[in-house]
Formats: structure tokens, sequence, C-alpha cells
């Protein structure tokens, strides 16, 4: 087989044993390293979410720059607004309350339709001008 052959035999069989549930090698300082490198990885963890977080304020900067130099809103600032005006009872509205009714609407159609009515009957012929008024 050759010298590379009998390592790979040789860690082969290794590796077997422990797949049959052979005892596995105790390495005494395991839990120590094991510990060491879960606060590596929280630190590296906290560095990354630190850059991420100073990345972004810096961008919005930039756009709070470019919100200013063309009067833009933000997109929150323009949901609220939208919400606000959405909220306010339109003049069309169905369920406005009755004091809301804006001056010259409600009783006086009864009025405006007379006045119509006589806008009509100016453009008649005298005759039937005369029969309307009975």
């Amino acid at each position: 087989l050759g010298t590379l052959g009998v390592l790979f035999c040789a860690g082969a069989t290794k590796d077997m044993g422990k797949m049959l549930g052979g005892e596995e090698e105790k390495d005494p300082d395991a839990q120590k390293k094991e510990e060491e490198r879960q606060e590596a990885l929280r630190q590296q963890e906290e560095e990354r979410k630190a850059k991420h977080a100073r990345m972004e304020a810096e961008r919005e900067k930039v756009r709070q720059q470019i919100r200013d130099k063309y009067g833009l809103k933000k997109k929150e600032e323009k949901e609220a607004e939208e919400k606000a005006a959405l909220e306010q009872p339109c003049e069309g509205s169905l369920t406005r309350p009755k004091k809301a009714i804006p001056a010259g609407c409600g009783d006086e159609e009864e009025e405006e339709e007379e006045s119509i009515l006589d806008t009509v009957l100016k453009y008649l012929p005298g005759p039937l001008q005369d029969m309307f008024k009975k």
C-alpha cells in the first residue's frame, strides 16, 4: 500500500472506532477552548452589528441631506400625513355628522327647484306660461 495508504488506513480505523461507539479522546482543555471560541464569536457579532449601525447612520445622514435639498419627506412622514388625510371626513362623505352640512345644502333644495321652474317658464310662450302659473 505504501506510506500514504497505511496512514490513510490508520486514520480511517481510528474514525471507524468512534463511529462504532468507541471511546473518543478526551481533551482536558476542550471546555475552556469552546467557551473562548463562543466568546470570540459573540465579540465578532457585536463588532459587526456596531459597524452596520455606524454605516446605516451615515447613510441616513446622506438621505436627510438629499431630503433637505429637494424638499422631500420621509416615507414615515408621508404615510402619517396620508393617514391623517383619510381620517378627516370628506365634504361628500356619507358618514359625516349632520352639523357638518355646509350652508346652502339640505332643505333648501325645494326652493332651488322652484327657481329652476320659474326660469323655464320665462322662456315658454305667453299662453303656456299662464297655464303653468295657475
